[in-house]
């Protein structure tokens, strides 16, 4: 039986480099079509790269991972995908960082066996791990909200004759795209701001 080999490689956003990955699998001659690379969050499986590996695989092919968390962020994804790659598609896969995840080894029951109590242990690691990023993250953004520390993108400043231009504006004698060019806006902040303003007006009515 003709047995092909693939590789699947993800980083969570588009500003980081997958070369650290790509680096690792060279050494098993993977051709370069058989390369799937997503550039998205592992938040979920809507990803059109992994989508076309799941399409092209078939029984008895090979998928080598960098790591098992390319298969998913949390506990629940990493064990359904396994489950769909090893159960449902029948395809072999290696993890390069974890020897003992290679599935075309010891392929009798106990190996079997043993690949998956390890791929649990694993998975619910990698998914308190996580848990515990966000717990830091949330609890850094707030003692940064105590210290007063301004998050989230800047206000943009209002120009000190912004009530004259929206005056003009009103008046019909500028448009709408040159009011929103004198503050330094585009037309949709140019309307939210001026809204912001009417809703304070009225408040004091």
């Amino acid at each position: 039986m003709n047995i092909n080999k693939y590789a699947y490689v993800r980083v969570s956003t588009v500003d980081q480099h997958e070369d650290r990955q790509l680096i690792a699998i060279q050494r098993f001659n993977i051709p370069k079509s058989n390369i799937y690379i997503d550039k998205h969050s592992g938040k979920d499986f809507d990803r059109e790269q992994y989508r076309r590996l799941l399409r092209k695989v078939r029984p008895g092919d090979l998928i080598y991972f960098h790591s098992i968390d390319r298969l998913g962020r949390n506990y629940g994804e990493i064990l359904e995908q396994w489950r769909i790659l090893t159960r449902e598609k029948r395809v072999d896969i290696i993890v390069l960082d974890m020897p003992a995840l290679d599935t075309t080894q010891h392929k009798d029951l106990l190996g079997t066996f043993i690949a998956d109590l390890i791929l649990n242990i694993l998975s619910y690691v990698a998914h308190i791990e996580r848990e515990k990023m966000l717990i830091r993250q949330r609890e850094g953004i707030e003692a940064a909200r105590l210290r007063g520390v301004q998050l989230g993108r800047k206000p943009m400043d209002m120009p000190d004759d912004f009530e004259e231009i929206v005056r003009l504006w009103r008046r019909k004698e500028i448009t709408g795209s040159e009011a929103a060019e004198k503050c330094g806006f585009s037309r949709d902040t140019l309307y939210q701001k001026t809204k912001e303003i009417r809703a304070k007006e009225f408040e004091f009515c």
